[in-house]
């Protein structure tokens, strides 16, 4: 349950009792190497309209995940994105899980990562939940034998996809609030349509010659897994959607790793009827009136005071 901004505070005075909504979405989770797991997507908490009733808001978005590395084990959890009204923490949304890896013939695949989107899995693994619940969805699961895919990370709209074969790709972030993203020209723009919070695509094990279909990451910032005709590093995120990396490669008869892709930035938004100028802030927000709405948008930390 989100927590709610109107915390009863006496003797202050200005824009009290200004009604808000925040949109806030965490950090994506970075994807796994070896037929990678995608990265899972930032929590997305969804905006109710809010009474504000303390003077100063603390803004802190949510850097991604870092990608796996060879060598290394399931890619980053993203960090969290949270707003501190005056010293009392009112929501918090959590970042994305890690893909998971799988560092060498003799080593073990693993599962995705738990996270507000969770992480999708290696060969044979299951991918991680939603956690808490609320704020995405679950990551899908790898496969193993023959062509080697990893799940899909989960998205705000959507599980991620179980590999099949090919990677699995990303679930498809929030599309809710496009109107949100329209305004402010932030999210990812699909033909018109604005979303946040997509997962990262699945990566695959890419012979010569022919290679395995990588995952897709889903719409809302998910970056594409690696693996086809395109034998790079998975792909990152979105900066500032929330998107979760895209899973690397194992290339054979190589016997190489390609890198996870990070997963991708968060974002806080401020929306309020009319128009409306905060008393001060800090950390650069940018400010736009449209369509009836003040909208502070806030890409990195930062605060407000109304």
């Amino acid at each position: 349950m989100t927590p709610m901004l109107g915390i009863m505070a006496s003797g202050i005075s200005g824009n009290l009792g200004l009604s808000v909504e925040f949109l806030t979405v965490a950090g994506g989770g970075g994807a796994g190497v070896w037929c990678g797991g995608g990265g899972g997507a930032g929590g997305l908490i969804a905006p109710t309209p809010q009474v504000l009733t303390l003077p100063t808001y603390t803004i802190t978005v949510g850097a991604g995940g870092a990608g796996s590395t060879a060598g290394a084990n399931r890619g980053t959890v993203g960090n969290n994105s949270t707003i501190v009204a005056s010293g009392f923490t009112t929501i918090t949304a959590t970042g994305g899980g890690g893909g998971g890896s799988r560092t060498a013939a003799a080593a073990g695949a693993e599962s995705g990562s738990a996270g507000g989107s969770g992480g999708g899995g290696n060969r044979g693994e299951v991918g991680g939940g939603a956690s808490p619940s609320g704020q995405g969805n679950a990551g899908g699961a790898g496969t193993s034998g023959g062509d080697e895919g990893g799940g899909g990370g989960g998205g705000r709209g959507a599980v991620g996809a179980t590999a099949t074969g090919p990677g699995g790709n990303g679930g498809v972030g929030s599309s809710t609030y496009s109107s949100w993203g329209s305004a402010t020209g932030t999210g990812q723009n699909v033909s018109g349509t604005y979303y946040y919070a997509g997962g990262g695509g699945g990566g695959v094990t890419w012979y010569s010659g022919g290679g395995s279909v990588t995952g897709l990451g889903g719409n809302g910032g998910g970056g594409n897994g690696s693996g086809n005709t395109d034998n790079g590093n998975g792909y990152a995120g979105t900066a500032n959607t929330g998107g979760g990396g895209g899973g690397g490669t194992w290339l054979y008869p190589a016997a190489t790793f390609t890198n996870g892709g990070s997963g991708g930035s968060g974002i806080v938004i401020l929306k309020t009827p009319g128009t409306y100028t905060a008393v001060s802030t800090t950390g650069s927000p940018t400010r736009v009136v449209t369509g009836g709405y003040t909208y502070y948008t806030f890409t990195g930390s930062g605060s407000i005071t109304i």
